[in-house]
């Protein structure tokens, strides 16, 4: 019987290609206008010298971090990925500045949102 080499059913061999995943956008909420003062108001202040395109991706929130360290006492890792440390520290400066007024819990739920969108919205 001759072998004949066969995957099992699902399972797709890795490529290159996928072997990179894309960076993540969070916007939070955001439209992409909103987004997009935000960065303006990043590549301003915090050194974001990224794309303004309404994307906020690893690089805007790294440059976020940057000001959290700063504004909020922010003390994780300024590596750009949205984890609940990061939100916990939003969501405290949200709390002083925007009106935020749910738990402090790592979670960017619907309160999170409207209060960073008030954020993004006086920029």
């Amino acid at each position: 019987m001759p072998h004949t080499s066969r995957r099992p059913v699902g399972q797709i061999p890795w490529t290159a290609s996928q072997q990179v995943a894309p960076l993540a956008v969070v916007n939070l909420g955001l439209s992409n206008a909103q987004a997009k003062e935000v960065q303006r108001w990043l590549a301003r202040s915090w050194n974001y010298n990224d794309a303004i395109d309404g994307q906020l991706g690893t690089n805007s929130w790294k440059a976020f971090q940057r000001f959290l360290r700063s504004a909020a006492n922010y003390n994780d890792a300024i590596d750009g990925v949205v984890g609940p440390n990061t939100v916990k520290t939003l969501q405290r400066w949200l709390k002083a500045h925007y009106g935020y007024t749910g738990a402090i819990d790592g979670i960017a739920g619907s309160g999170t949102q409207t209060a960073f969108k008030r954020f993004a919205n006086a920029r």
